[in-house]
């Protein structure tokens, strides 16, 4: 079987903090990691390699060339080759411009079962894998949970919806994409990780992509952002302590005023 991974490096956003004069995130000095629901697609594929010793594993990343060093910590994980998409054209893509460049890349290799996570912690989107399954005409499943059975020709998965579980079967060649909640990602091997950092890392390129310079990156996008900003609260909430009976008052007068406003 043949599988690969889609990847992104992303801030670690639990420690950006946002400019207040500019409205942008301040990155200095933020480090960088692994998007966490695609580490989970990571550790899916070398699940079912663990199952299929023959299966071979293939992560592709778009990116700054500064993500070579995820690449080689994936290596470390058991992943079988890694290739980072980088050119100044594919700069300021939206989530479409992004989906049609992995889209071209992926179309450069053989492949049975495509893996994303479901978004990327500095985005929130959740698009880019269900377009990259649309530009390749692929049936997907999202938001996976876990995966039951993999078959030679097909893949049982638990599909997690806030209030339910559904259990999807899906034939190769198809696109999933996976949640970090419940799949817990392997640590390095010792010596995977002692050999990572002189494996290779390949380039791809606008020229190997064959992409047109129109449609990708910020040329190609269909949405740009504008202008950033973080809400201000200024209001402050009335606080009731120890009477049950005057808070239910309080709030039903609230909804009456609300509602007649």
């Amino acid at each position: 079987m043949k599988i690969i991974v889609l990847v992104k490096q992303v801030p670690n956003t639990t420690e950006i903090k946002v400019d207040p004069i500019k409205g942008t995130l301040i990155r200095d000095g933020v480090d960088s990691i692994i998007n966490p629901d695609d580490r989970a697609s990571v550790e899916c594929a070398l699940m079912i390699k663990d199952q299929f010793p023959e299966t071979h594993v293939r992560v592709l990343t778009m990116g700054p060339k500064q993500a070579v060093g995820m690449l080689q910590e994936l290596y470390g994980m058991g992943v079988d080759e890694c290739s980072l998409i980088n050119d100044a054209i594919f700069a300021g893509a939206d989530t479409w411009a992004t989906s049609l460049t992995l889209s071209k890349a992926i179309a450069l290799y053989e492949y049975d079962l495509i893996l994303a996570g479901r978004q990327a912690i500095d985005g929130d989107t959740a698009q880019v894998g269900p377009q990259v399954a649309e530009w390749l005409d692929l049936p997907q499943v999202t938001y996976v949970s876990s995966i039951k059975e993999v078959t030679d020709k097909n893949i049982t998965v638990v599909k997690s919806y806030e209030d339910m579980e559904e259990v999807c079967r899906v034939s190769f060649p198809c696109l999933i994409t996976t949640l970090a909640d419940q799949i817990k990602p392997r640590l390095g091997n010792f010596s995977l990780v002692w050999e990572s950092n002189q494996r290779e890392i390949p380039i791809l390129t606008s020229v190997e992509l064959k992409a047109d310079p129109k449609e990708v990156g910020l040329k190609g996008s269909l949405t740009q952002v504008k202008k950033t900003f973080v809400k201000s609260v200024s209001k402050k909430g009335q606080m009731i302590k120890d009477d049950i009976e005057l808070a239910a008052k309080t709030i039903a007068d609230i909804i009456h005023q609300n509602n007649h406003a």
